[in-house]
Order: structure tokens, then C-alpha cells, then sequence
């Protein structure tokens, strides 16, 4: 039976599994994921109005503080893999919370993850207050 996602409206993105993604125990490769995340994190954020090009425009950026990673059952060579992603958290002042879950496309999650962002400055990569579109930009989820 498919599972519904975690939380309402997610951003989803659909990757395929390569065979430069698995690993010597024929399954998915962990840094795998943390690609995903990435590509869907970038999705969302250009829909919500803030593509890579505006961020390197204006030398501001979200890097990744702090990623966990809960797995759940293994991807393999030839699935399709549903990425979501939702903005659960906001200071509006440094950093940005999302979720994540990552599921087969036949249904049944294979992992979840939370990542912590925090807005840098791109030219000495120190943190800096967001800007004002980076904070209309990552709101919380409704």
C-alpha cells in the first residue's frame, strides 16, 4: 500500500537510480542521498522564487549545517525515488529547518531526513542575516 507523504504540500522531485549510484553491497550509496537532498532542496527553492542564479547574484546562499539521516530500507538499481521536501523551521534571521522524506515511487518510504541551514556570505563564507527574499522565501510550510 503507498504511504501518504509526512506533511501536507510537499515539493517533490523524482530521481531514477543509476548504476554509478550503487555500491559494492548493491544497493544505493549513502552519499547518494545527500545528493537527492540537494537536488530537491535547489527544486524548492528556485520554485519558491530563489534559483542558484539569484543567490550567487546577490553573494548570499543556504549552505547545509548539520544533516541527519534516517534510513529506512534500501534503494536499488532501476528504482525511481520520490524526493519531498518541506521548510519546517525559520529564525528569519541566519537559519532554515527542512524536512525530507524519500520514498519508492511504488509507495513505502526509504528515508527521512532533516537539514539545517544557515545564510552565508558566498565571498568570505561567514554567516550573514538573510536577505529580505531569502526571508519571504523559506517560510514554514503551511
Amino acid at each position: 500500500m503507498e504511504e501518504v507523504w509526512e506533511f501536507a504540500h510537499p515539493h517533490v522531485v523524482t530521481v531514477s537510480v543509476e548504476a554509478a549510484d550503487i555500491d559494492a553491497y548493491e544497493h544505493v550509496n549513502n552519499a547518494v542521498y545527500l545528493r537527492w537532498l540537494d537536488i530537491a532542496a535547489w527544486s524548492h527553492s528556485a520554485a519558491l522564487g530563489i534559483p542558484i542564479e539569484t543567490c550567487t547574484r546577490m553573494r548570499r546562499g543556504m549552505a547545509a549545517l548539520r544533516i541527519e539521516v534516517d534510513y529506512v530500507r534500501a534503494a536499488l538499481a532501476g528504482d525511481r525515488v520520490e524526493v519531498a521536501t518541506w521548510i519546517v523551521g525559520t529564525d528569519h534571521k541566519l537559519r532554515v529547518t527542512r524536512r525530507f522524506q524519500l520514498r519508492h515511487c511504488d509507495g513505502g518510504t526509504l528515508a527521512r531526513a532533516t537539514t539545517q541551514y544557515v545564510c552565508l556570505n558566498l565571498d568570505n563564507g561567514r554567516a550573514v542575516r538573510m536577505p529580505p527574499e531569502f526571508k519571504a522565501a523559506y517560510r514554514v510550510t503551511p
